[in-house]
């Protein structure tokens, strides 16, 4: 297994956690991937693809799109049909997409794009797209001009081998452009408000803190909740996110 796959497959125990403390997405964004692909989401035929535990593809259900889940991890497959048996899920990765080709409206990607090859993933979403039908890939980051979350990736950073950080704004219109696909960007701010119980939570469900046993994260994590409640003593957090979307037009 490479350490992509073992990282990648290292959501599954972590499932709950990821459901109950990962961020949302804010109307805004699916108002832009609208403007964008040049079409309403209600009515179309959508493949949420990575969907892990189901916050985007509800929230695309939401706006009336017939949406169908596409999640090759088990652990995070069934927390979804627990929490969503209505909508659809099928066992699937980017890859190589269980669906016939010129089949879908819109192929989405909320927080996943990263996990597939590009060079096998964005030539199958053009086989199964229609003519006109849109690729969308949409990053959530934490903003790292607010000096308390860079120092919090500073301090993850150090103390984690396995870390990675995301800019943010991920560059891919550049590897979808060679397609003859017609890429149009946003970037959107958007905040929440947390306690510190909730982002540690969150980092729970991160593949570089998840791919380790519960004795190797819990000292990090017991000094994460150190750092942020010397800095949040009331346990509260606003929380800053970038959120970069790319809409690819076939």
């Amino acid at each position: 297994m490479t350490d992509l796959q073992e990282l990648a497959s290292s959501f599954g125990s972590v499932a709950a956690e990821y459901d109950r403390a990962r961020p949302s997405y804010p109307g805004e964004l699916f108002d832009e991937l609208e403007r964008l692909a040049g079409r309403s989401l209600k009515g179309a035929n959508v493949l949420d693809v990575g969907a892990g535990t189901g916050i985007a593809t509800r929230l695309l259900a939401g706006r009336g799109a017939r949406v169908t889940a596409v999640e090759p991890t088990p652990g995070m497959a069934a927390q979804f049909h627990a929490i969503t048996p209505e909508l659809p899920l099928v066992r699937g990765n980017g890859n190589d997409l269980p669906f016939h080709d010129g089949t879908a409206d819109l192929i989405t990607y909320a927080q996943a794009f990263h996990w597939t090859d590009p060079a096998r993933s964005i030539p199958e979403a053009i086989r199964v797209l229609r003519p006109g039908g849109s690729l969308a890939l949409w990053w959530n980051v934490k903003d790292r001009d607010v000096d308390w979350v860079q120092a919090q990736e500073d301090r993850l950073a150090a103390a984690l081998s396995r870390y990675h950080a995301y800019g943010a704004v991920n560059a891919v219109a550049d590897q979808l452009e060679p397609y003859g696909l017609r890429v149009g960007t946003a970037v959107l701010r958007w905040e929440r408000r947390v306690t510190v119980d909730n982002v540690i939570t969150d980092l729970v469900s991160r593949s570089y803190l998840a791919s380790l046993t519960p004795e190797q994260r819990e000292p990090v994590l017991t000094a994460e909740r150190a750092a942020l409640l010397a800095e949040f003593p009331d346990g509260q957090i606003t929380e800053p996110y970038v959120l970069d979307l790319t809409v690819a037009t076939k």
